[in-house]
């Protein structure tokens, strides 16, 4: 071999070959690709937790939402009054009206001449515009409290008033477009994945849930001023005939259902009533304001 020759192969010998050109069995061998015989290797996907459904409106947003029916009570008391807060304009800001016997129940509405629709509350106010009661939303958004200097605490509750409605739903902005009409609150909610039910199974309160049968409505020391029926597995409610209380005449229930340990009363225009139980067949308005609520097993 020539020495030109020589040192050129000893020089190629030198350069590093690359590693990819290099076979390791042991190396191919550590990782295997991920196969469908071997689905352990593959990411699982997300299961995507379904949204729960808005819940229905219960107070205002805007002034065209207040009009309708109220429940008026001082907390603490049997003192209420159902009175009906007017769209029409008066002298003092709307008009209202409420029976006679409010006079008497609760004095405090012999000054009050008007409503107004401010930062999202309700003020009853006099001839001059003065409020008489302011009312603010509570922190749980199902009710107003006005409190006066003296201690004093009134509830307002809505019974059946344009929030409340299907009509009360704002129309959009833009011509010719079609929305979709907005969810019965008796509509099945979505179905739980499969992934989920033992979850939710485990995280469910226990209890049983009420009794089919007659129930007679007690409020503070008042009893039996109304009865009704509640069909059984969580169908229908009835008004008993003769029934005497015009807040649950107004709310008109016409289905009940037993959920997570709560009864939920429902309205025929969708709005609804929590309760839950307070021992020896008695449920009891959950939260608690205004007068008192109570459901009592009678037959």
């Amino acid at each position: 071999m020539r020495p030109a020759q020589a040192a050129l192969l000893a020089a190629l010998a030198l350069i590093p070959w690359p590693a990819a050109a290099q076979e390791d069995p042991a190396a191919s061998s550590a990782a295997p690709e991920p196969s469908l015989l071997n689905p352990g290797t593959l990411a699982a996907p997300p299961i995507a937790t379904p949204a729960a459904p808005p819940a229905p409106p219960s107070l205002p947003e805007r002034l065209s939402e207040v009009p309708g029916t109220w429940d008026l009570s001082r907390d603490g008391t049997n003192r209420r009054c159902v009175m009906n807060l007017r769209s029409e304009n008066g002298d003092a800001g709307q008009k209202l009206s409420f029976p006679a016997g409010c006079r008497r129940a609760l004095p405090i509405v012999n000054g009050i001449a008007g409503w107004l629709f401010s930062d999202r509350g309700v003020r009853l106010v006099d001839r001059n515009v003065r409020p008489i009661l302011e009312f603010v939303r509570r922190p749980d958004q199902r009710s107003l409290v006005a409190k006066l200097e003296g201690g004093e605490t009134y509830s307002l509750v809505p019974l059946d008033i344009a929030a409340m409605r299907p009509a009360a739903s704002a129309a959009p902005d833009i011509a010719g477009v079609e929305t979709a009409p907005a969810p019965s609150p008796l509509r099945t909610a979505p179905a739980v994945p499969a992934e989920l039910q033992r979850t939710t199974a485990a995280t469910a309160p226990a209890g049983p849930g009420p009794a089919p049968g007659v129930y007679a409505l007690d409020r503070f020391q008042e009893r039996d001023t109304c009865r009704i029926t509640l069909d059984g597995a969580g169908g229908g409610v009835h008004v008993v005939p003769g029934c005497h209380d015009g807040g649950l005449e107004v709310f008109d229930p016409v289905r009940w259902r037993y959920a997570n340990g709560r009864m939920t009363l429902t309205a025929k225009r969708g709005h609804t009533i929590d309760l839950v139980p307070s021992g020896d067949g008695r449920w009891r308005r959950e939260p608690e304001v205004g007068t008192t609520f109570v459901l009592r097993r009678v037959d």
